[in-house]
C-alpha cells in the first residue's frame, strides 16, 4: 500500500536526518521553553475567539442532544481508529509488548467491538494506553523538544510534535478516505466530540490562560513521552491527539 511506503520513507529520513535535527532542538531544560510567547499569545486569541464563537457551542449542543452512550460510542471509535498509529509507534519506539497489546485492541474492538464502538478489549485484560504519536517516537529518537508553538486551529505544540505531523496523518485511518464529504464528516464529528469532552476540565484553569493552557500541555507530553515516569496533574485530555 503507498501509505506504508511513504510512512516507512518517512521514518528512514527522519533517522538519517535525526542527529542534526537533535543538535538543533536539544537543550529543553535550561533553553526557554516559550521564545515566540508574543507571536504564540497571538495565535492563542485567534485560536480561542474561533472556539469561543464557534467550536464551544457547537460542542455544548452535540453534547446537549447526543446521549451519553452514543456519545461514549463515537468516542470509542475514534479512539480505535487512532490504535493504528499506536500500533506504528510503538514498532518504531521498540516497544513490542504494547504493540501486541494494542494490535489485540483494534482485532478485537473492530470485530467484538462493531467497529470499536464498544470497548470489548478491556474486559479481556487488553488495556487501552495513554497512545503513542510520531512525536513521542522523534523524542524516543533522541530528538530535543524545542520551542513551544502555537498552531493556528490545531493549537499547543512544540517544535518537534510539529515535526510529528506528516507521519502522524499517514497514519490516521480518517485520512485515508477517498469520499471527501465523508472524510471531512469524519473529522468534524471527531473534534466536537473531543470539545465535547473537555468541556468540564475548562473549571480546572485559573490565572493567565494562554500560560495555563501551555503548561498543561507541556507537562501532558512530558508525561507521554516518559511513559508515566513523571506526575501528571492534568489527566488523560492534553497532548492525546499530538497531532
Amino acid at each position: 500500500m503507498k501509505w506504508t511506503q511513504r510512512l516507512r520513507t518517512a521514518a528512514l529520513l527522519l533517522t538519517l536526518l535525526g542527529a542534526p535535527f537533535s543538535s538543533v532542538l536539544a537543550a529543553d531544560s535550561t533553553a526557554n521553553v516559550d521564545p515566540w510567547e508574543g507571536f504564540n499569545r497571538k495565535i492563542f486569541a485567534f485560536n480561542d475567539t474561533l472556539d469561543r464563537y464557534l467550536l464551544k457551542p457547537v460542542a455544548k449542543g452535540y453534547q446537549t442532544v447526543t446521549p451519553d452512550p452514543i456519545e461514549h460510542a463515537f468516542s470509542n471509535a475514534f479512539s480505535n481508529l487512532k490504535e493504528v498509529r499506536n500500533i506504528v509507534n510503538d514498532l518504531l519506539q521498540g516497544k513490542l509488548s504494547q504493540a501486541s497489546n494494542d494490535t489485540g485492541r483494534l482485532l478485537v474492538n473492530t470485530t467484538l467491538g462493531l467497529a470499536g464502538f464498544f470497548d470489548v478489549a478491556k474486559h479481556m485484560g487488553l488495556a487501552k494506553s495513554d497512545g503513542e504519536d510520531f512525536g513521542q517516537t522523534l523524542a524516543t529518537w533522541g530528538v530535543g523538544q524545542g520551542p513551544y508553538v502555537v498552531l493556528p486551529l490545531l493549537g499547543p505544540s512544540t517544535l518537534r510534535d510539529v515535526g510529528g505531523i506528516p507521519v502522524n496523518s499517514l497514519a490516521d485511518p480518517i485520512g485515508r478516505v477517498d469520499h471527501v464529504p465523508t472524510r471531512n464528516s469524519a473529522w468534524a464529528t471527531e473534534l466536537v466530540g473531543l470539545r465535547a469532552s473537555l468541556l468540564a476540565a475548562e473549571s480546572l484553569i485559573s490565572g493567565d490562560k494562554y500560560a495555563f493552557m501551555r503548561d498543561a500541555y507541556l507537562q501532558r507530553r512530558n508525561y507521554l513521552v516518559n511513559d508515566g515516569q513523571v506526575e501528571d496533574d492534568f489527566g488523560g485530555d492534553f497532548g492525546d491527539d499530538g497531532f
